[in-house]
């Protein structure tokens, strides 16, 4: 039987020959040959059924719009700063800004389950949708940071509901030999909903408004899918779990050929029934006994740990405040940092795609292990390049800020002969009030001016065609800085950016999948809402330079975890994982390639 990732085009470049080379390294075998066949054949049943693509992609806009609201604010926090002072002036508010919608998607996640299995797929994605578009109306209004904070929580519950309902909705009204990709398409919508938001930000950086144009330009997409949703069915497994059979047996003739129509028929209504035996429904399962379950508390070790290691790795320290990094490397303008920000965010959503590629070839947890060193030595770089930023800035001249009369920093002022020392840094870390560095006018790297911090004189300074710096200083070493990122995302996008939820999809038998699914959506996000909440405070507190270093370390320690405890889950029925896990220990050793022909064999 065809899986859903042979329906994938075979590109065999250079790059890819060598990443099969390493994998046939590791596994000490040979490389095989994928079946291009498999992708025609696979691709082209979706095509002969439009209704199937059409069922797919108007719940996908769920994961669009969840990319483009955990994106957009990276770029319009850079405009909401100029706008409200009291949040330029204080980083908890900027972090409770960006971080609030997180909370509200813990929430959402949270109740996203019991919407599902109460309300039905179709009636959560709705739910999802209103809050989407009351969350933007509001945030695009918003007279003041605690309104558009609201704003951000409403936005969040409907991200933290249609991270779990769009996939699951897309699972359940798919033909088997292209469910996977079909799936699979919700990771590249999210990824190219991020790209969006950055295309938007650059697109409204001179429009009037500019951050509210960006943050409300999301209600257009949530009305859409609220309409197209209006007109498609629900879930026929849903249905079917609801006794009924007949409206769930008239979605599936629309989707499945004649031909598999009484098989497929058979088999939803032979699970959905076990299920239902075995006490399958979220709201019969007792936590406790189901903790005590062997192979379920070694899956939740496995999926939740990798859902807490996606973020504690710093993924969203890069897409939340991507444009607050480049200029931490020293670009001082708004919009360059959003438009290098465009590049991240565009080898993210590659990176989904190579994914999809990649994934049943390789295997999950050969990918996972690939990823995560290439992540450990793109951290170790950026951490290398922050250092050296750091260390090098620009010295402040006294008679290059006497230009500017009664705006010195009067921290500046007050060090008297000590003042020699300053460089731009130290001028920018200085407080009560904000201070900012104006770099010369003929080189950036010469020594500049150490100013107040405010509206006056970032104009003053940009006024005599000089750079203006609150954020990071000068430096020759910044687009070192953007080929750091560029690895990273390169790296994590591919292996730890997909691969948890993956794996999470298959790793607990059928009647726990639902409840164990929750739990590690709800580790994820809550992971999310602390490594967003505290980043530009560790910024401040101990250098760009350490924080990027801890997230290398955690990478170390999340390699070592996968390499432990994350089993191979690729090919492999539900049946047998369950199997595996019963049987399995912890080992610091990858899989011998005869526990792949092994598994081969039982399942034939």
């Amino acid at each position: 039987m065809l899986t859903c990732c042979h329906c994938i085009c075979s590109l065999e470049d250079l790059s890819f020959l060598v990443f099969l080379q390493l994998q046939a390294i590791m596994e000490g075998g040979t490389v095989h040959q994928a079946d291009a066949s498999a992708f025609r054949e696979c691709f082209s049943l979706a095509w002969r059924n439009p209704y199937v693509l059409r069922l797919a992609f108007s719940a996908g806009i769920g994961g669009l719009l969840f990319g483009y609201d955990t994106g957009v604010i990276s770029g319009a926090l850079l405009y909401i700063r100029d706008d409200f002072s009291s949040v330029d002036r204080k980083t908890w508010l900027q972090e409770s800004i960006v971080s609030t919608a997180v909370a509200g998607a813990i929430i959402g996640a949270a109740i996203g389950g019991w919407a599902n299995d109460r309300l039905g797929r179709r009636s959560a994605i709705l739910v999802a949708d209103f809050l989407f578009f009351v969350g933007s109306v509001i945030m695009a209004s918003a007279p003041n940071p605690g309104v558009l904070i609201v704003g951000r929580v409403f936005v969040g519950l409907g991200v933290g509901m249609a991270s779990m309902t769009s996939p699951l909705y897309i699972s359940e009204a798919s033909p088997a030999g292209i469910r996977g990709a079909l799936v699979s398409t919700n990771g590249f919508l999210i990824t190219g909903g991020q790209f969006l938001s950055y295309l938007i930000n650059l697109a409204f950086t001179k429009a009037p408004g500019t951050w509210r144009w960006m943050l409300g330009v999301a209600a257009i997409p949530a009305m859409v899918q609220f309409v197209l949703m209006l007109l498609l069915p629900e879930s026929p497994r849903w249905l079917y779990r609801k006794r009924r059979v007949e409206e769930a047996e008239a979605i599936l003739r629309k989707i499945y050929p004649t031909n598999e129509l009484e098989y497929e028929i058979r088999a939803l209504k032979e699970s959905v029934e076990a299920e239902i035996e075995e006490g399958g429904s979220s709201e019969k399962i007792n936590i406790g006994k189901l903790l005590k379950t062997k192979t379920v508390r070694r899956g939740l070790v496995a999926g939740v740990g990798l859902q807490v290691f996606q973020q504690f790795v710093g993924i969203n320290t890069v897409m939340y405040y991507s444009p607050t990094i480049v200029q931490l490397a020293g670009f001082a303008s708004n919009q360059t940092a959003l438009a290098l920000s465009l590049v991240t965010s565009g080898l993210n959503a590659l990176g989904s795609i190579v994914s999809i590629y990649l994934i049943d070839r390789t295997g999950r947890r050969r990918l996972l292990i690939v990823s995560l060193c290439g992540v450990v030595l793109s951290l170790g770089l950026l951490s290398t390049v922050f250092h050296k930023t750091t260390s090098s800035s620009p010295a402040i001249g006294r008679q290059e800020t006497a230009r500017f009369g009664g705006y010195t920093c009067p921290a500046y002022d007050s060090a008297g002969s000590g003042s020699s020392s300053w460089d731009c840094m130290k001028c920018l870390t200085a407080s009560s009030p904000d201070c900012g560095f104006c770099a010369a006018s003929a080189d950036k790297l010469n020594p500049g001016a150490c100013l107040i911090s405010n509206s006056t004189v970032k104009d003053l300074c940009h006024g005599e065609s000089r750079l203006w710096y609150t954020r990071g200083c000068p430096s020759r070493y910044g687009w070192l800085a953007l080929i750091g990122l560029a690895l990273y995302i390169i790296f994590f996008s591919p292996g730890m950016g997909t691969v948890p939820w993956i794996v999470n999809s298959e790793i607990y038998p059928l009647r726990f999948r639902g409840v164990c699914g929750g739990i590690a959506a709800t580790a994820n996000w809550i992971s999310n809402l602390i490594v967003a909440q505290s980043f530009l405070s560790l910024t401040e507190a101990i250098g760009a330079s350490w924080t990027f270093l801890i997230f290398g370390v955690i990478s170390v320690v999340a390699l070592v975890f996968v390499i432990a405890c994350v089993p191979e889950t690729k090919g492999l029925p539900i049946e047998e994982v369950e199997k595996m896990l019963e049987h399995r220990a912890l080992r610091f050793r990858l899989w011998k390639k005869g526990n792949d022909d092994e598994r081969k064999n039982s399942s034939a």
